[in-house]
């Protein structure tokens, strides 16, 4: 198993569902956004099912964004927070926010309030953001990480995640002759992408969750899901603060998302908000309207929506660009049965050193192969294993 959530954006789904940042009651957005009549297009790159936005702005860029819908805050370095610091941030003695993570550990982040955020011809002045220190991102992605944008930056404009084109589109305002697609409305008080969704005969509500690489993660209180797979113990999930343990089945049901069916899709069992991640939106260039609190689904007819198998051999990682540090093994996989454990340390996959093995090279690896040769590093010494990759859950 090598899909894991970065530990940024598990947080901040715990950030979002339980209402555990306090800035102030309406959630923070820019003070001022600047766009034109014209549309923005951006260029971006879906890593592991998540849309991380290229923009420059100024002699130190380019920079790094991961757009997170499922995020109520925005996130940012501590480089680019000290290099657009506003002088209406709060003072240095004002208390850091308290953050729970999904773990159930706490962690303190200095607020601040950034002069701006340029996305192409979009600006953003006066970005009310924490200070998050984005290292372990970056080596998940294999690039610079220089921030998360929450939900609430995008309040004033119609935010477009185009993924099968790999494009970010930013507008002022719906055009005249309207978008493509099957809107389907998330109105409520908080104006979060909270929408209806179907399992069977049962209906849920579902967080439309960009920061999530899952498919579906699904809480079962009330709907009480039946699984075709499962659910069995899964690798462990990062979170802000550490990492806690997952669940993951096929459900044995379709999932209805508007009129598209999303046949017996493979779940993460969570006792949060339930949410649709990156492994259904890709999907779909998704659309969304604050302003009318409505969400268009563009979806290529040609494109199957069922979720494949969840191939690997047992084993999540942390990266460095020195070794890859096991973070698990899941229970009954091929790696628990070859005694690897948390902690051991990977030099080399298939004998090339780990920094040559990008994300998506290595997923293709993984989607591949039917044995992965792991160098761990033993004291002085290296020690090969020939671990065999199997579908985890079918």
């Amino acid at each position: 198993m090598t899909r894991r959530l970065p530990i940024a954006l598990a947080a901040l789904a715990c950030l979002f569902a339980s209402g555990c940042l306090n800035l102030r009651r309406e959630a923070p957005r820019p003070g001022l956004t600047i766009i034109g009549l014209r549309a923005v297009t951006l260029p971006c790159h879906v890593l592991d099912n998540v849309i991380v936005v290229e923009a420059k702005w100024d002699k130190f860029g380019p920079y790094h964004f991961v757009i997170d819908t499922g995020s109520s805050v925005t996130l940012v370095s501590p480089e680019l927070a000290g290099r657009y610091v506003s002088d209406a941030s709060p003072a240095p003695d004002v208390p850091p926010v308290r953050v729970r993570s999904a773990e159930g550990g706490y962690a303190l982040l200095r607020q601040v309030i950034l002069k701006k955020i340029q996305l192409g011809g979009a600006r953003f002045e006066f970005v009310p953001a924490l200070v998050y220190d984005c290292a372990d991102l970056s080596a998940h992605f294999d690039v610079k990480i220089d921030g998360i944008l929450g939900f609430p930056l995008f309040r004033s404009v119609v935010l477009t995640l185009d993924y099968p084109h790999e494009r970010v589109v930013l507008r002022s305002r719906i055009p005249d002759d309207g978008l493509p697609g099957e809107a389907i409305l998330f109105n409520n008080a908080d104006k979060t992408p909270l929408i209806p969704v179907r399992l069977g005969d049962r209906q849920f509500a579902a967080l439309i969750d960009s920061g999530s690489s899952a498919a579906i993660a699904i809480n079962p209180a009330g709907i009480a899901p039946r699984f075709q797979f499962g659910p069995v113990d899964g690798p462990p999930v990062s979170t802000l603060t550490g990492d806690r343990p997952s669940k993951l089945g096929r459900l044995a049901d379709v999932v209805r998302l508007g009129s598209f069916d999303i046949p017996r899709p493979v779940a993460e069992v969570t006792d949060e908000l339930s949410s649709l991640g990156g492994g259904v939106l890709s999907h779909f260039t998704v659309t969304f309207d604050q302003e009318d609190d409505e969400v268009f689904f563009q979806h290529d007819a040609s494109d199957a929506l069922a979720t494949a198998p969840v191939r690997g051999t047992g084993l999540s990682f942390r990266k460095t660009p020195a070794y890859w540090k096991v973070a698990g093994a899941m229970p009954g996989s091929p790696a628990e049965s070859a005694g690897v454990g948390a902690g051991d340390l990977v030099s080399r996959i298939n004998g090339e050193p780990v920094a040559s093995w990008d994300l998506p090279r290595y997923r293709s690896l993984v989607a591949t192969a039917d044995r992965i040769e792991f160098t761990f590093i033993e004291g002085a010494q290296e020690r090969t294993k020939s671990i065999p990759v199997v579908a985890l859950v079918p």
